[in-house]
């Protein structure tokens, strides 16, 4: 039976909170979009008529074709030419949910959205619907066919996961957005000791590349290493220009919540910096330069105001 416009209108009303379920249960917006669509050839084959909640319906149905995706995904990233990093999402882009709560806003954090590539799929699930979107127990129990204890046991873990690998305490983001600006400043000076100072002793930086872009698999650690790394980063040179398209703008921007450097050249984003600031400084760095995982970033940047560069890179 086809669909009514009611049911296709009841469907896009829902929209918005499948894609934000589905971004954080994967972590690529393009994933999540496909998700969703998937999600609405089921609700178009469906007798709606006979479903008693239709947001709840949708819910499951996205929510198991997400930990089918996690599952395989794993697989896949067996094979990702180095490090995968989660997709980025610019500040005002729909897909990144609600963030009324502390929780909310920690639960797509790009930090926590990397962590949470250690859950398992139920795991992650779980999380999400529980810490992101507030579900009982009781309907994540249904949402995934388990136990209303079973959920509660799964949730716990998974919050101790998460927490095991934040070992320092966060600052507010006035304060964190005023690290990072003192940062590139500091990092176009060509002089190593100022990053130093702003770095943890054991600050990370890991970039993704997807075997498009170059980007070193193995991750920079230490101070000084990730010091001398960032000095280089932003030192001119041709080869950087030829490999980007051009001298890149260099934006302090808000992504996944947070402060984060954007590099834009000619109106597409080439790459998304986004640092870790913590109460005793950047504890690592986490760079999306695979352009696969720039597609959406680069529609939303266009579409909003971004105001000046703060300087131009290479």
């Amino acid at each position: 039976m086809p669909l009514t416009m009611k049911d296709v209108n009841r469907f896009e009303g829902a929209r918005p909170r499948l894609e934000a379920i589905a971004y954080r249960l994967l972590g690529s917006a393009s994933e999540a979009e496909d998700a969703v669509q998937e999600t609405f050839l089921r609700w178009q084959a469906a007798d709606v008529e006979r479903i008693e909640v239709p947001e709840a319906w949708l819910t499951k149905v996205l929510t198991n074709h997400c930990l089918n995706q996690l599952t395989s995904a794993r697989a896949r990233r067996e094979t990702y030419v180095g490090q995968w990093l989660p997709e980025p999402l610019l500040d005002g882009d729909p897909m990144l949910g609600p963030a009324d709560t502390a929780e909310q806003r920690e639960s797509v954090s790009y930090a926590v959205l990397t962590l949470m590539e250690r859950l398992s799929p139920n795991e992650r699930a779980v999380y999400v619907l529980r810490e992101a979107f507030g579900y009982s127990h009781r309907e994540i129990a249904e949402i995934l066919d388990i136990t209303e204890a079973a959920g509660q046991q799964i949730f716990h873990r998974a919050r101790k996961h998460l927490a095991d690998g934040k070992t320092r305490s966060e600052i507010d983001e006035a304060a964190a957005r005023r690290v990072v600006e003192e940062f590139l400043a500091a990092a176009t000076t060509g002089r190593t000791e100022p990053l130093v100072r702003l770095l943890t002793a054991d600050a990370t930086s890991v970039g993704d590349g997807g075997g498009k872009v170059p980007a070193r698999a193995k991750a920079f650690e230490g101070a000084l290493a990730v010091a001398k790394f960032m000095r280089g980063l932003f030192k001119p040179a041709p080869s950087k220009r030829a490999l980007v398209g051009g001298s890149p703008d260099v934006h302090l921007a808000t992504v996944n919540g947070g402060p984060a450097v954007v590099a834009v050249v000619e109106g597409r984003v080439v790459g998304v910096m986004c640092p870790e600031v913590t109460a005793e400084g950047i504890a690592a760095f986490r760079s999306q330069v695979n352009p696969d995982k720039l597609k959406r970033a680069t529609e939303v940047w266009a579409a909003t105001d971004h105001g000046e560069p703060l300087f131009r890179a290479f």
